[in-house]
């Protein structure tokens, strides 16, 4: 069945001729509800709990990742608000590497990897990492514990509300990852394994 002959039938049913020209899609459809910062902070922190992962608010997010990284080795990214936090200058732990192949390496072998996140979505307790100078990608997807410190005032209500700051994310940054939850897979024998493609323990810190 040749091709010219599958679009004349898809012409056909939907009543168009091939001269006719390509109609302007729809317009994007958003809908941002309006939820205040208090309610969004406890969805994400449901939705996080809610996928096996761990999340709390903290006024001290150093003092809680100086005992959860206690005897373990740590990578951190050269986000300037962990900086701000006093996370990055913690004893044990790494940061500030800008080479690749360096950075690569240390994230091989740490124990856990610490990130902000340029975002986070309340309905789904989903982190948006942009990947940049600050934010590797391989620290949230490479040592096999990910914990990320968000400021509270980046939790957006959802997709909605994200594409309406970054309609356009691909000149923002070359990639825009979406972590929710811990990685997780199921493609053999249907068999829930976690930790597979990515960190299988994962920590949500909202912070001020």
């Amino acid at each position: 069945m040749s091709r010219d002959y599958i679009l004349h039938r898809v012409r056909t049913s939907l009543g168009r001729s091939p001269s006719e020209p390509i109609p302007d899609p729809p317009p994007a459809r958003i809908l941002i509800p309006e939820v205040t910062l208090d309610a969004r902070v406890a969805s994400l922190i449901a939705r996080v709990e809610a996928l096996a992962g761990v999340a709390l608010e903290t006024s001290d997010p150093r003092a809680y990742i100086a005992s959860a990284i206690a005897g373990k080795t740590v990578i951190a990214s050269n986000s300037p608000y962990l900086a701000a936090c006093g996370i990055s200058s913690l004893p044990g732990v790494e940061s500030g590497i800008t080479d690749r192949e360096q950075l690569r390496n240390a994230c091989a072998t740490a124990d856990i990897g610490i990130t902000s996140a340029d975002y986070a979505l309340a309905d789904t307790g989903t982190l948006v990492m942009l990947s940049s100078w600050a934010e590797a990608r391989m620290i949230s997807l490479l040592p096999p514990e990910h914990i990320a410190v968000v400021p509270r005032d980046r939790i957006l209500t959802g997709l909605d509300e994200l594409f309406s700051i970054l309609p356009n994310p691909a000149e923002q940054s070359s990639s825009m990852v979406l972590i929710t939850g811990p990685s997780r897979t199921a493609d053999i024998e249907q068999i829930l394994v976690r930790g597979v493609h990515g960190p299988g323990k994962i920590t949500v810190l909202v912070a001020p």
